[in-house]
């Protein structure tokens, strides 16, 4: 790999940048590519996985993700390849000579099949837009330039509706205030037991307003009780008196 310019992902020597250039004497000539590497831990025993960072138009490779449709990589590869072998054979055969029976973009494989020469010359035209030099240097990912294109565009509208850029997600580990659930709770159980039914004492239990006014409500219950219990204690008064008449 001594003749190409490899940057260290992290100073991972499993992860890495390649800068890569287009076949000669194809539409791809003048592009420069940054392509990923990552080395899975069975390498080279599993094959690395590659994608292209800046955009390229083939039917073999998908224009957002940059993922490759490879067949020696995805599903013949062999510990006998070494890593040059993918940006001196591999790579440039697969821009040579595109597969669209088997397309990662429709576009770009309907178009070559359709018309050929209409194919090369979008081709060029990706290649002047997004394979310079340049590009390929200041190439994050097409996720990535996603995002930022429709920040920028969303940015001026949310600026007019007072919004900040990017909503924060609201923080964890941070509570409701207690104060609102339970002054909702305590309404609802004050009414529950003026009603006579027993949510009202199961619902005692949560504490604070909850408790205060259930106990509140228990000890006019009571008092019903007593008055009920003296009622009827003074029933049973009259009822000895009459007994008492019986007997005379």
């Amino acid at each position: 790999m001594s003749d190409y310019q490899v940057t260290l992902v992290n100073n991972k020597m499993s992860e890495f940048f390649v800068k890569f250039y287009g076949p000669a004497e194809t539409p791809f000539a003048k592009g420069v590519w940054k392509i990923h590497v990552e080395l899975p831990e069975q390498f080279p025993y599993k094959s690395p996985s590659i994608g292209f960072m800046n955009k390229i138009f083939h039917p073999n490779i998908d224009e957002l993700s940059g993922s490759v449709c490879l067949d020696v990589i995805n599903q013949t590869w062999s510990p006998m390849f070494e890593l040059i072998n993918i940006f001196e054979i591999f790579l440039p055969q697969l821009l040579r000579y595109p597969n669209p029976s088997d397309p990662l973009n429709g576009e770009a494989a309907a178009l070559l099949m359709r018309d050929p020469k209409a194919y090369a010359k979008k081709v060029e035209s990706y290649v002047e837009r997004f394979a310079m030099p340049e590009d390929a240097d200041q190439a994050r990912g097409g996720d990535d330039e996603d995002e930022d294109e429709e920040e920028e565009e969303l940015g001026p509208k949310r600026a007019a509706n007072g919004e900040t850029s990017r909503p924060k997600a609201p923080t964890r580990g941070i509570a409701a205030p207690a104060s609102t659930n339970t002054h909702s709770n305590g309404s609802n159980g004050h009414a529950s037991a003026a009603a006579g039914t027993s949510n009202g004492h199961a619902k005692s239990t949560s504490g604070g307003i909850n408790g205060t006014s259930h106990h509140d409500d228990g000890e006019e219950e009571e008092d019903d009780d007593d008055d009920d219990k003296m009622s009827d204690m003074g029933e049973l008064s009259d009822g000895d008196e009459f007994m008492g008449e019986m007997d005379d």
